[in-house]
C-alpha cells in the first residue's frame, strides 16, 4: 500500500507553482472519461429524441400534404367546371369583342381614308407652297450670286493699287459733287509749285483753296489685316503694324509739304479716308498717328465727316452770297418802304373819303325820317276825310255815347319808315 501510494505521490510536473502528481493525473484522467461517457450518452439519448420528433413531424406534414392533396384535387375539379364555364363566357365575348373591332376597324378605315385624302391635298398645298418658296429662294440666290459677283470685282479692284486709288478718288469725287455748285471745286488741278492733288474746294471771300487728298495707303492697312486674321503670330503681326504707322506718317509728312502752300492754300489739308471703319479702328488703335496728323495741320476725315465739312463750306459759301447780294436787298427794302409810305398816304385819303360820306349818309337819314313823318301826317289827314264823307245823312253821335263803330271794308295802316326811305331814294 505504502509502494502504492508512494507512486501516487510521485511529481510529474508543475504549473504555476503547484506540483501535479501522478495519482492527480490518473484521477483527472479517469474523472474526464467518466464526463465524456456521460456526455455521450445525454448526446445519443438526445439524437434519438430529435429522430423521434422528426419522425412524428414527418408523418404529421404527410397526412397535413395528402389532405391538402385532395383539398387540391377538390379544387381542381371545381375549377376545370369554371373554366369549362369561363370558356363558353369568353367565346361569347369573343365573337362580340370581334364584331365591335370590326365595326370599329370600317369605322376607321373610313376616318384614315378621308384623312389621308385630306392629308394628301394638304400636302399638296404645302407642296405648291414650297415651291412657290424655292421659287423665291432660287431668286434671293440668283441675286446673292450676283452679289457675290460683284464682290469679288470690288474685291479685285481693291486689290489693285491703282484702281483701289481711282475707288477712293471716285467716293471723294461723288460725295463733293453731290455737296457742293459746279465751279466751287476742282479735281486735279496743278498747283504753283507742280504738284496736283486729288481735290481743291474754293473758299468764300477770297481765301485759299482747300485741297482734299484721297490716297489713303490701304496696301499696309490690308497686310496687317490679313496678318492678324491668319494669326500668323504677334512678330508678323506687329511688323506689319509698323509698315502701316510708317506708310501713313509719310504719306501724312507728304501731304504736308506738298500741298499746304501759304497764300495759295488753306494752312490745313483733308486725308480722306474712304471707310467709317478704317476710320474708327485708326481712331481708336493709332492714336499717335492722328496726333501726328494734327500737329503736321492734315485732318483724317471719313465719309460722314467729309459730307458735314462739305455742308459747313456750302453754308459759307451761301452766306457769301448773300453778304454779296446784300446792297441789292437794301435797295428792294428802300423801294418797299416807300410803295408802304404811298399806301399809308392813299389808305388816309380813302379814310377822309370814307368819313365825309358816313356824314352825307347820316343827313340823308335825316332828310328821310322827316319825309316820313310829313306823309304819316298827309295819309291821316286823308283818311279822316275819307271817314266823314262815309256817313249817312241825317245821323247823329248820341251825346256821351261811343262813336259807332267803322264799318267793314279794307283797312289802311301807314307805310313803315324802310319803305318810305326806299321810295324816296327811288324817285331821286
Amino acid at each position: 500500500m505504502e509502494t502504492g501510494a508512494a507512486l501516487f505521490s510521485i511529481p510529474l510536473f508543475e504549473l504555476n507553482g503547484y506540483t501535479v502528481t501522478l495519482g492527480q493525473t490518473l484521477f483527472g484522467v479517469l474523472a474526464g472519461l467518466v464526463l465524456l461517457a456521460v456526455w455521450l450518452t445525454v448526446t445519443l439519448m438526445r439524437a434519438a429524441s430529435v429522430r423521434a420528433r422528426a419522425e412524428a413531424d414527418a408523418a404529421a406534414r404527410a397526412a397535413q400534404a395528402e389532405a391538402r392533396l385532395a383539398e387540391i384535387l377538390k379544387a381542381q375539379s371545381e375549377m376545370q367546371g369554371r373554366m369549362g364555364a369561363m370558356t363558353e363566357l369568353f367565346g361569347a365575348r369573343q365573337a362580340e369583342l370581334n364584331q365591335s373591332i370590326g365595326l370599329r376597324i370600317d369605322g376607321m378605315t373610313q376616318r384614315l381614308g378621308s384623312s389621308i385624302t385630306e392629308q394628301t391635298k394638304s400636302t399638296h398645298e404645302n407642296l405648291s407652297k414650297l415651291q412657290e418658296r424655292l421659287a423665291v429662294i432660287d431668286t434671293a440666290q440668283n441675286n446673292i450670286q450676283s452679289l457675290a459677283r460683284d464682290v469679288v470685282g470690288l474685291q479685285a479692284i481693291l486689290s489693285n493699287k491703282q484702281t483701289r486709288g481711282a475707288f477712293g478718288q471716285s467716293r471723294m469725287e461723288t460725295i463733293i459733287r453731290d455737296g457742293l455748285p459746279f465751279g466751287a471745286f476742282s479735281f486735279q488741278p496743278t498747283l504753283s509749285n507742280g504738284m496736283r492733288p486729288d481735290c481743291t474746294i474754293a473758299m468764300p471771300n477770297g481765301a485759299a483753296d482747300l485741297v482734299i487728298d484721297a490716297k489713303f495707303p490701304l496696301e499696309a492697312w490690308n497686310a496687317m489685316r490679313e496678318a492678324e486674321s491668319a494669326g500668323s503670330g504677334e512678330q508678323a503681326a506687329q511688323t506689319a503694324q509698323q509698315r502701316f504707322r510708317r506708310d501713313i506718317e509719310l504719306h501724312i509728312r507728304d501731304i504736308a509739304d506738298k500741298y499746304l502752300i501759304a497764300g495759295e492754300t488753306q494752312d490745313t489739308a483733308f486725308l480722306f479716308v474712304p471707310s467709317e471703319s478704317i476710320f474708327a479702328e485708326v481712331h481708336e488703335n493709332f492714336e499717335a498717328i492722328v496726333h501726328k496728323a494734327q500737329r503736321s495741320r492734315v485732318v483724317i476725315v471719313s465719309p460722314s465727316l467729309l459730307m458735314l465739312s462739305i455742308q459747313v463750306i456750302q453754308a459759307l459759301l451761301k452766306d457769301a452770297r448773300m453778304r454779296e447780294q446784300a446792297h441789292l436787298i437794301q435797295g428792294e427794302v428802300l423801294r418797299l418802304m416807300e410803295d408802304l409810305s404811298r399806301l399809308d398816304d392813299r389808305t388816309r385819303k380813302l379814310q377822309a373819303h370814307f368819313s365825309m360820306a358816313q356824314k352825307d349818309v347820316e343827313l340823308i337819314l335825316t332828310s328821310s325820317d322827316k319825309l316820313s313823318k310829313r306823309g304819316a301826317k298827309i295819309e291821316a289827314l286823308e283818311f279822316a276825310q275819307l271817314a266823314d264823307e262815309a256817313k249817312p245823312a241825317g245821323s247823329t253821335q248820341p251825346s256821351g255815347g261811343e262813336p259807332p263803330a267803322p264799318e267793314a271794308g279794307p283797312k289802311f295802316e301807314p307805310r313803315s319808315s324802310t319803305l318810305r326811305l326806299r321810295v324816296v331814294d327811288e324817285d331821286d
